[in-house]
């Protein structure tokens, strides 16, 4: 591969915070964006606003809350990350059409983008989930 279609096959399989948030705003009912990170609730407070939470390890039951006839974000933690990439091969497999957030939450809250506190709708639990 040499870098050109290194850098196509990239930006065919990522989305930026600034073009998704463009791009959703335009047109909400094309996508459907999924919150993937795993670990304890007490660490995943914040999420994008709108995001559906899918924990990576909960994804193989809980496939039909995934629409197919949308465009399917999913994100995580950080670029140090690599759970989102996890299920968008996951879902790529299934058929869905999938981007990977770049950036993940980190830099969708530091561009001071949309966030939901989960703690203030009481939606946390006690439970690990790992």
């Amino acid at each position: 591969m040499n870098a050109l279609e290194y850098f196509n096959a990239r930006l065919e399989a990522t989305i930026s915070p600034m073009d998704y948030l463009k791009l959703a705003s335009t047109d909400p009912d094309k996508y459907f964006l999924i919150d993937v990170r795993n670990g304890p609730d007490h660490v995943k407070t914040l999420t994008i606003k709108d995001a559906h939470i899918i924990p990576q390890q909960e994804l193989q039951d809980r496939l039909d809350e995934i629409p197919k006839d949308k465009e399917i974000i999913v994100y995580c933690w950080d670029v140090w990350c690599n759970t989102a990439a996890k299920v968008a091969s996951f879902l790529l497999e299934r058929g869905y059409q999938v981007k990977e957030l770049t950036g993940g939450i980190a830099a969708w809250k530091e561009m001071n983008f949309p966030i939901t506190d989960l703690t203030q709708n009481d939606h946390i639990s006690d439970s690990c989930g790992c």
